[in-house]
């Protein structure tokens, strides 16, 4: 399954939202077309009461009333309806979803905890590169450990230690939950054994919630969540900031939504304690939960397979571009060039140097005064998964090159700080190339193959067939002697 079927929409009823999201079609990285939610807190004292809230079924029923209005409007070909926590744990739970099954015309799968943690490890693989840790959902009724190495997903683990839960089992006492997370999280030591010196995938509302305030407190430049990873030492210190103060003086707190505002600290509490316990090597921050994982479920084995940086960069290429194939001709045409180099590519410097030829031309529409700066835009702010914050500032930055020059002064210093050296003089590299792709191929497919540029004899030398010499030219000559300068060799133009 590698094109796109028709669109496909889920209805996840959790402890503290009911949200509607639909995606553009299954793929290995499908699209959000429209995304929608209800903070209804079914799961509010549920522990205590034995019950579902009655307000709050309300809420949850009106919301699924119009959901299935809105998947209509779109013409969504098959709609998935999950329910989690709240809906398993209360007394009224099955009247509920009888109920729900009737609002929203679908049948509703009740998913129970182990089947949470295990869409959340498959949401974790279908959003990272080879992603290697624990996998940590926090809802608002329950919390699932998973432990996760590529594909592979090990056993799970679901504890009552959602913000709601805690909320309701504490008393409203940070200190009581505190108590009651540690208590539990002895049930997680096969999870949290492992995970030390590995990465912890926080995946949920309210720990995105906490990270969006991270970033704020930080004035970090980039405000996408997936992907954003923080180190433990600097985030205990800030989950003690949010456990010890009101929620209304943290910086952006107006970015939250009241509903969530209070249970941040008891997502805090719980961070915390697997910080301490685990001992992660980072917290890498997932947009990818539940729903992604479900539809990552329904992939043939092959679908899965592929790069989910590379997929999305392609589907940019194929929407944006002028010729989508010369995009993929880049491919082999910067393998020709880096292979002919001194020094080692990795393997994910590779992936990246990939997904940025196909990013190359999505700007072309642009002013060409403007077209570095829209490509930063579009490319930093872009809804990839597959890649860290760095290498979405390697991406940008090769691309801005291609366009504006590669001195180093004319890039932007936030994104030279984010990607790092190394990173860095990498996007320089791929932008010269570019600079000499373009001018030779007028951006359209068929001419690369025949014109290769190469390391030869300490020279980067650009080879033009006979009947294309009238492309040599000062300006050509130019850019292959500034792509020569980023490697540190001479450069020429050799005809026939």
């Amino acid at each position: 399954m590698t094109g796109r079927s028709a669109p496909v929409a889920i209805i996840d009823i959790g402890s503290n939202s009911v949200r509607l999201v639909a995606y553009d079609g299954l793929g290995r990285a499908p699209t959000p077309l429209y995304n929608e939610k209800v903070l209804c807190g079914l799961g509010r004292n549920v522990l205590t009461t034995g019950r579902l809230n009655e307000e709050a079924v309300r809420k949850a029923l009106g919301a699924l009333a119009r959901f299935r209005v809105l998947c209509a409007t779109m013409r969504i070909g098959r709609v998935f309806v999950l329910a989690t926590a709240a809906a398993r744990d209360a007394e009224n739970g099955p009247a509920f979803l009888e109920a729900a099954q009737e609002a929203c015309g679908t049948e509703i799968q009740l998913l129970s905890g182990r089947r949470e943690a295990e869409l959340s490890a498959l949401g974790v693989i279908s959003g990272f590169h080879a992603p290697d840790g624990v996998v940590g959902d926090l809802g608002g009724g329950s919390l699932e450990l998973v432990d996760v190495r590529g594909a592979v997903v090990g056993q799970g683990v679901t504890m009552p230690l959602g913000g709601l839960a805690l909320q309701d089992l504490s008393g409203g006492s940070i200190k009581k939950a505190g108590k009651i997370v540690r208590e539990h999280m002895k049930k997680a030591a096969p999870q949290l054994e492992t995970l030390r010196g590995r990465s912890f995938y926080a995946v949920g509302g309210t720990w995105r919630a906490l990270a969006r305030l991270h970033q704020a407190a930080r004035q970090y430049p980039v405000h996408v969540m997936h992907g954003y990873s923080v180190e433990p030492s600097d985030e205990l210190s800030f989950l003690q900031v949010v456990e010890q103060s009101d929620a209304a003086q943290l910086l952006d707190v107006e970015s939250i939504s009241e509903a969530r505002r209070p249970l941040l600290a008891y997502g805090a509490v719980v961070l915390e304690e697997i910080i301490r316990v685990g001992r992660p090597r980072e917290i890498a921050v997932s947009a990818s939960g539940v729903r992604e994982g479900l539809l990552y479920e329904q992939l043939d084995k092959d679908t899965r397979a592929l790069d989910p940086l590379l997929a999305s960069a392609g589907e940019l290429n194929g929407l944006r571009a002028r010729s989508p194939r010369h995009g993929e001709e880049l491919l082999a045409w910067t393998d020709r060039f880096v292979t002919s180099l001194d020094g080692p590519e990795t393997a994910d410097e590779r992936r990246l140097r990939h997904a940025a030829c196909l990013l190359s031309d999505i700007g072309w529409r642009a002013h060409p005064d403007y077209r570095g700066e829209q490509s930063i835009a579009l490319i930093q702010n872009a809804a990839f998964v597959g890649v860290d914050h760095p290498g979405r500032a390697y991406l940008a930055l090769a691309i801005y090159f291609r366009h504006e020059g590669v001195a180093p002064e004319k890039a932007s210093p936030v994104l030279r700080g984010l990607a790092g050296p190394r990173l860095f003089e990498r996007a320089r590299l791929l932008g010269a190339l570019l600079r000499v792709a373009f001018p030779i191929s007028a951006g359209m497919e068929g001419a690369l193959g025949r014109i290769p540029v190469t390391v030869e004899a300490g020279r980067v030398l650009l080879r033009l067939p006979a009947e294309w010499q009238a492309l040599n030219s000062d300006r050509l000559l130019s850019r292959v002697r500034g792509l020569a300068r980023v490697v540190g060799l001479d450069g020429r133009i050799e005809v026939g």
